[in-house]
């Protein structure tokens, strides 16, 4: 995922070069002129640890889930069918398929949080913080629902069969739709929010992870190779356009997943007598905390935390992936959608807490049976002090001896898959507000591509911090716009529901 995580814990490994004198003076500058949005963006609920914007998050996702009639559950089944192709036409206006536009969004969103993301919040909350990460990933569903089928709704196509589409074109053409004001306001500040959490933690802060687990394993090197190769990479993919990127994503998103969920499922074989012990943690560290730092209350924050860092549920990069869709059915996207939060947050993420828990990598006390704190009382204490991305590493490991070579392997993909989407995101609201065509796309993409070798190269707290405050500031509008328009989303599913009942919506031979 997104460099929401370095904020949580485990940033500590994107310094695997020493950073210089002007780089610190650098950092500072930036820290400084930064520092109060950064605040502001992950600013606790005042009497608590729990951020607002996750708040802000999980409460649009229950209204969504709620006011849709838990359509997340209702068109599970159909949501499979569109993704099979069951439903193409293709002579739908679009420029990918349905299970190609779900395989671009969901590699901007499987990534590091679900590597290292989720062994922070384990690793603080307990195996107890893998129900409520769960439970938000389900509610998520509904808002990735709303954000999506608006994006296809609402998207511009051109003569030359390439379109537009994401929260700048739902909630300017929206906005003046409904005959409300500020829309074409609104739109900006999204798309200046998503171009600079793109450059951020959609490029750098990949790079730069990615840098960090080579070296470790080959030894360190300077930074600047790494970024000039996934430079090149990334330009040669990118250069394309969305039938580029899309043609990759439908090929890297299912192997990594396959990879790293295949990993999985050999160590819960391996321990398979444990499984039942490892749920019986989750739900009860649910709900009694079984002795964590913040107990209940500290699992259920990390929980939600790690989710909606995760999914990206209501932050409205996917309606720009999902916006290229061949469909003249705008409600049929936002179905394959919801299937994104299942996989990224339900499944993989749930995997990684299975193992971790399973791998007793957490120290247990034998007297009292709950989980003991470290020095600091922060965390539960793990064999060998470890934390975040070591914490898995460590966790596949105990079972599999040369997982840390696969887990760099699957670290450098999720950070290519996650650059190369984020491209499109950034590009998308950079055509919103210079205007389409080649030389403003090509501009932008040389930027993009120099940030690649810059991440990597150097040592980015800040502005790791900034572009990922940025990203959320994304949700901030994106969700604002969203209680506005979702009527329009319930007319849409309304009348497509009927069309299927009575046979009007039909399927189609491949």
């Amino acid at each position: 995922m997104l460099s929401a995580i370095a904020t949580t814990g485990f940033g500590t490994m994107a310094s695997a070069q020493e950073a210089m004198t002007i780089d610190q003076q650098v950092n500072e500058a930036f820290a400084a002129a930064t520092g109060p949005f950064v605040s502001l963006i992950f600013a606790p609920i005042p009497g608590t640890s729990f951020p607002w914007i996750v708040m802000w998050l999980v409460i649009a996702a229950s209204i969504f889930t709620i006011y849709f009639g838990f359509v997340q559950f209702r068109f599970f089944g159909h949501a499979i069918g569109l993704v099979k192709g069951d439903y193409s036409d293709p002579n739908d206006a679009g420029e990918v398929s349905h299970f190609q536009a779900l395989a671009t969004a969901l590699s901007g969103t499987v990534g590091l949080g679900n590597i290292a993301g989720v062994a922070v919040a384990v690793g603080i909350g307990g195996p107890g913080a893998t129900f409520w990460m769960i439970l938000a990933g389900l509610l998520g569903m509904a808002s990735k629902f709303t954000e999506c089928t608006l994006g296809v709704k609402y998207r511009n196509e051109y003569e030359d069969g390439t379109v537009s589409g994401g929260p700048m074109y739902y909630i300017s053409k929206g906005f003046k739709e409904l005959g409300l004001p500020g829309g074409k306001f609104l739109a900006i500040m999204f798309s200046i929010f998503c171009i600079l959490g793109a450059l951020g933690g959609g490029n750098m802060f990949q790079a730069n992870q990615a840098h960090a687990q080579i070296s470790g394993i080959v030894g360190d090197y300077p930074g600047w190779i790494t970024g000039i190769i996934f430079a090149a990479v990334v330009f040669a993919v990118i250069v394309g356009g969305i039938k580029s990127i899309a043609h990759v994503t439908e090929k890297v998103v299912p192997f990594m997943g396959i990879l790293y969920v295949g990993a999985a499922l050999v160590i819960l074989l391996v321990n398979y007598d444990k499984i039942g012990w490892a749920f019986g943690q989750i739900f009860a560290g649910a709900f009694t905390g079984l002795g964590v730092a913040g107990g209940f209350v500290g699992a259920l924050i990390q929980g939600f935390k790690r989710a909606a860092f995760s999914n990206e549920a209501g932050v409205g990069s996917a309606a720009i992936a999902h916006s290229a869709v061949r469909t003249k059915e705008p409600i049929t996207e936002g179905f394959v959608s919801l299937l994104e939060p299942l996989i990224d947050t339900v499944v993989i993420c749930t995997m990684t807490a299975l193992v971790i828990t399973i791998s007793q990598q957490l120290i247990v006390d034998p007297v009292t049976g709950l989980y003991t704190l470290n020095e600091a009382g922060s965390a539960i204490a793990t064999v060998n002090d470890v934390s975040g991305v070591a914490l898995t590493s460590a966790a596949f490991g105990s079972a599999i001896g040369w997982f840390p070579y696969v887990l760099a392997i699957a670290v450098v993909l999720f950070a290519f898959s996650t650059m190369i989407s984020w491209s499109y995101y950034g590009l998308k609201s950079w055509t919103y507000l210079f205007g389409e065509g080649k030389n403003s796309e090509l501009t932008f993409k040389i930027i993009f591509c120099v940030f690649i070798v810059i991440g990597a190269a150097a040592s980015l707290g800040p502005v790791i911090d900034f572009s990922d405050a940025a990203i959320f500031a994304m949700a901030v509008v994106n969700i604002f716009c969203l209680y506005f328009l979702m009527g329009l989303v319930k007319k849409e599913l309304h009348s497509y529901a009927s069309r299927l009942q009575s046979g009007e919506i039909r399927k189609f031979k491949h």
